[in-house]
């Protein structure tokens, strides 16, 4: 009994998310576009432990009736790909058509993605850009680039999520995986800082911002280019 109640909770913790994503929405709708980011690295933090949590406390096994993986995915598309659209749309960072075309496409190309039964490759990273739209926006209002810099990278990275490119699952993706997880944390701790300054940071964090994103954007693609060799253990 013991075993299904704290499997249970598990679940109980991934749907969570979707309670910070209404937080998010809240301070969406208030503009308070910070506020807003720290309730959605808040629920990336939860995404990230919810799986190894699941997999310790065998919620396969003790919390079989309710489907994790679905409870995960509706949060996923809430947090990275809905929200932060809206705030491309809503917050004036980009002009007002732009950014409703650039809303629209992160949700259409989201709800595809999301829904492709072939998005994990079979050493659990990603095939495709893996819809991290949170993650992206927060940098565009963090470096505040030119809107054509920013219309490029949206454009790029929704192409992205349907060609065969590889990325790091910072948590699952074993090769590498000790670099991913320094460079999740330090992402974090620089997207917290950043939202908890309002955007008004310094400069050292946006250059760190940038390099941690950039390690996680290509990490996996440089895995392809540079496959394992024949008996490393790397």
């Amino acid at each position: 009994m013991k075993k299904n109640v704290l499997a249970f909770s598990v679940h109980l913790f991934t749907a969570a998310g979707a309670v910070l994503a209404l937080f998010a929405m809240l301070a969406a709708g208030n503009q308070e576009w910070a506020n807003m980011f720290l309730w959605l690295m808040a629920a990336l933090v939860v995404d990230g432990l919810d799986g190894p949590l699941a997999r310790h406390f065998e919620v396969r096994k003790y919390a079989r009736h309710w489907d994790g993986q679905l409870m995960d995915l509706i949060t996923d598309y809430l947090t990275y790909v809905f929200i932060p659209a809206y705030a491309l749309a809503q917050s004036g960072i980009l002009p007002a058509w732009e950014g409703w075309i650039a809303a629209t496409v992160i949700i259409l190309t989201g709800v595809v993605y999301f829904s492709d039964t072939r998005m994990k490759t079979e050493d659990n990273s990603f095939s495709g850009f893996p819809g991290c739209w949170n993650m992206v926006v927060l940098v565009l209002f963090a470096t505040k680039p030119d809107f054509w810099v920013m219309l490029l990278v949206i454009a790029i990275l929704a192409l992205a999520q349907f060609f065969s490119l590889k990325f790091v699952h910072p948590v699952r993706t074993l090769r590498w995986r000790s670099v991913s997880l320094s460079m999740i944390v330090i992402w974090l701790g620089c997207a917290f800082w950043i939202g908890w300054l309002d955007f008004d940071a310094p400069y050292v964090a946006q250059v760190v911002l940038l390099a941690s994103s950039g390690y996680l954007l290509f990490a996996g693609i440089l895995q392809q280019v540079l496959p394992v060799k024949s008996g490393s253990s790397e």
